[in-house]
């Protein structure tokens, strides 16, 4: 069988076989519904190699593990507009939203168009990814965005958000925090007001999620404090 001619139920086939229930298990902890190592999973994306309407099938059977391969194996720019939209909103595991936003949406030429239309978004889940959006352009182009009025924003609506929103604002706070040292003192301020994510578990060797912290670890870092 050569890659151009895999089915959508052969490759359904071939996940089943990789489902493994531990991985379900620890998966289901953080909202993910698939059982599927995500070493296992790329390598067979490699195999199968850009497959774009093979992507778009897999996405349609609305299966955790056949979407995360739809997303590593389609390409992002051959996307529409609203059939992002609709992908964003209908995504469900935390995992799959994720990937599709950074795996995809970044790469598409509607990215900016959807980050402006999703930071208004009323639901939070949407939001979030216009807030990742920006996070991402506050990093490498930020020409054109008005930081204090995003910090504005995070300021009064962060605390009391749900918590993909909140950590997606949480993020984009800390971004601006490292990426622009004028806003720098602000962004502490706002992180110490609010204390989101303050008393948030973090493995040993890990950086805290914490904007404060993760705002003077990171620029420690990058000075080589």
């Amino acid at each position: 069988m050569t890659v151009a001619e895999v089915t959508v139920a052969e490759v359904m086939a071939e996940l089943a076989a990789l489902e493994d229930p531990k991985i379900r298990a620890v998966n289901a902890r953080h909202g993910d519904d698939h059982g599927v190592n995500l070493g296992a999973l790329r390598a067979l994306a490699k195999r199968l190699k850009t497959q774009q309407e093979l992507a778009r099938r897999l996405w349609e059977t609305g299966d955790t593990a056949a979407r995360l391969l739809a997303l590593l194996i389609c390409r992002p720019k051959a996307f529409e507009r609203d059939e992002l939209d609709a992908m964003v909103r209908e995504a469900g595991a935390p995992k799959v939203h994720d990937w599709l936003v950074n795996y995809v949406v970044k790469k598409s030429p509607h990215a900016e168009e959807l980050r402006q239309a999703w930071l208004a978004d009323p639901d939070p889940v949407v939001a979030s990814a216009g807030w990742a959006l920006t996070t991402e352009r506050v990093a490498k182009k930020p020409a054109g965005l008005d930081l204090a009025g995003l910090l504005d924003v995070i300021e009064a609506e962060m605390k009391g958000a749900p918590d993909r929103l909140q950590w997606a604002m949480n993020h984009c706070l800390a971004q601006i925090g490292i990426e622009h040292p004028e806003h720098r003192a602000r962004a502490l301020g706002i992180g110490e007001r609010l204390e989101v994510l303050k008393d948030y578990p973090v493995s040993p060797g890990c950086t805290s999620p914490y904007a404060p912290v993760w705002i003077e670890e990171m620029v420690r870092r990058r000075d080589g404090a």
